[in-house]
């Protein structure tokens, strides 16, 4: 038995096993699978079936190596590697963090776990819809002062001012207009804070985006709130 043949019975045989999502995101009101809730019966099957996984890490991509303990064959499930930021934590907590997160993620892409209730329960995704791009200006605007020190979920942290469009910080959100989008949109957001090297990077992305910003603002001002915070203290940082 070939190991692809060996992991497609591995996820026929975890379809039968009932597992409840442990992890509760009160903020949003959604619950989710924590590793404690699949680990133990996915390496109970593994152990059945004569696979062994292993999860390992380098500063550039996680990955998940799935080897048939009887052949040597193997299977290899990658994923980019990315920052965090949470309040308060030391260096080695953010990177456990980054680490637990990066191995739910490769477990639940290998055994085709599905992330959480809003996904689970979302219709039919919608034709994507690119975001609106602002017409150019015939003249450069004046160059605007520094704004003020942002009130959460009140002020933009970058002013509104003319910002010349480059694909690359382009966001799609390709969801529905419920609590999918707007975690498609924090998680695309977030990954495109990690990729910009300035704060000029920063601006243009908000501006290339404002009309999506608006959207999260609308469907979910808490969490717009906490987008413009990390917004901030990622311009922050370049100074």
């Amino acid at each position: 038995m070939s190991v692809h043949k060996k992991l497609m019975s591995a996820r026929v045989k975890l379809q039968s096993v009932e597992m409840k999502k442990s992890g509760k995101n009160a903020y949003q009101g959604y619950s989710y699978f924590e590793l404690g809730d699949f680990i133990p019966h996915i390496q109970t099957i593994f152990h059945e079936v004569g696979l062994c996984g292993v999860v390992s890490f380098n500063t550039e991509y996680a990955q998940l190596c799935i080897t048939d303990t009887e052949d040597g064959t193997v299977i290899v499930i990658t994923s980019p590697m990315a920052e965090a930021s949470l309040k308060g934590a030391q260096p080695i907590q953010l990177m456990g963090s980054i680490q637990t997160y990066q191995r739910r993620y490769l477990w639940m892409a290998a055994m085709e776990l599905t992330e959480h209730d809003s996904i689970d329960s979302a219709p039919p995704v919608e034709a994507v819809k690119e975001a609106p791009k602002p017409a150019p200006k015939p003249s450069p605007v004046q160059e605007l002062k520094a704004p003020t020190k942002p009130v959460k979920g009140k002020v933009d942290p970058i002013p509104p001012q003319y910002v010349e469009t480059k694909p690359e910080w382009t966001m799609i959100i390709d969801a529905p207009d419920d609590e999918s989008w707007v975690d498609m949109m924090v998680e695309v957001n977030n990954l495109k804070i990690s990729m910009a090297t300035d704060a000029d990077q920063l601006k243009q992305m908000f501006q290339v985006n404002k009309a999506l910003y608006d959207k999260l603002k609308a469907l979910n001002p808490s969490v717009y709130a906490d987008v413009i915070e990390n917004f901030t203290n990622a311009k922050r940082s370049f100074f």
